[in-house]
């Protein structure tokens, strides 16, 4: 299989996590392609058997479809793991770098990969690697964007965009900090935050929905 292919079949895999229906749009988007090369590699991939694809834009991995996109999906996460801890390459940067080598890993390498780095449980932006989750999916985690007013959560995962993590790593706020909902916006959609320290911020309505949380306690946002 070409790597663009399972490229695709990872995204697919990740949105399924992400995002209650996986949509044309939204592989465009993660993936920077236009909307004619989502539809083209869709309609090869259903051909061979690796996911239905409906002329209502309902797009469904198959058995065989999710067994070759989990398993590209923990490549991928342990070598961020391995770029980001052994390495030292920044979180926002380590995506690309295991992109290329995810795909020139065999399943016995990747097992080796995975005792040297004790087995983590969590990539650099927080999604789980399956197989070490001990249960847990990506599935348990929030959209930001869903969360109501006044809440206490604690951030946990980031999409991993190129674009969106350099977005984040402007903002000010990271992987494990929890944060208080001030106020969604009406006009732009856009969420106001508060960090445990007081400061404010302001994050874009698209970026809302790349950023996912836990609920947290009130007594987490103490700020004494």
């Amino acid at each position: 299989m070409s790597p663009n292919k399972e490229n695709y079949l990872k995204t697919i895999y990740e949105l399924n996590y992400d995002f209650t229906k996986v949509t044309n749009k939204r592989i465009s988007e993660i993936m920077n392609v236009s909307a004619p090369s989502v539809t083209e590699m869709l309609n090869s991939l259903s051909s061979e058997g690796y996911l239905t694809h409906s002329p209502y834009n309902k797009i469904v991995l198959t058995d065989k479809g999710n067994k070759v996109s989990e398993q590209l999906v923990r490549t991928h996460r342990l070598w961020e793991v391995f770029l980001n801890s052994c390495l030292k390459y920044p979180v926002d940067s380590v995506h690309n770098h295991a992109d290329i080598l995810e795909h020139l890993s065999d399943d016995d390498l990747v097992d080796h990969l995975d005792d040297f780095l004790g087995h983590p449980q969590r990539c650099p932006h927080g999604g789980i690697i399956p197989g070490n989750g001990q249960g847990e999916t990506d599935a348990d985690d929030k959209l930001l964007s869903m969360i109501d007013d006044d809440s206490i959560v604690q951030i946990v995962r980031l999409s991993d965009n190129y674009e969106f993590l350099q977005y984040f790593n402007s903002l000010g706020i990271a992987i494990d900090d929890i944060i208080k909902i001030d106020k969604h916006e009406k006009f732009d959609n856009s969420l106001i935050i508060e960090k445990i320290d007081g400061t404010k911020i302001t994050i874009g309505a698209k970026a809302i929905d790349y950023i996912f949380v836990e609920p947290r306690p009130e007594s987490a946002f103490d700020k004494k």
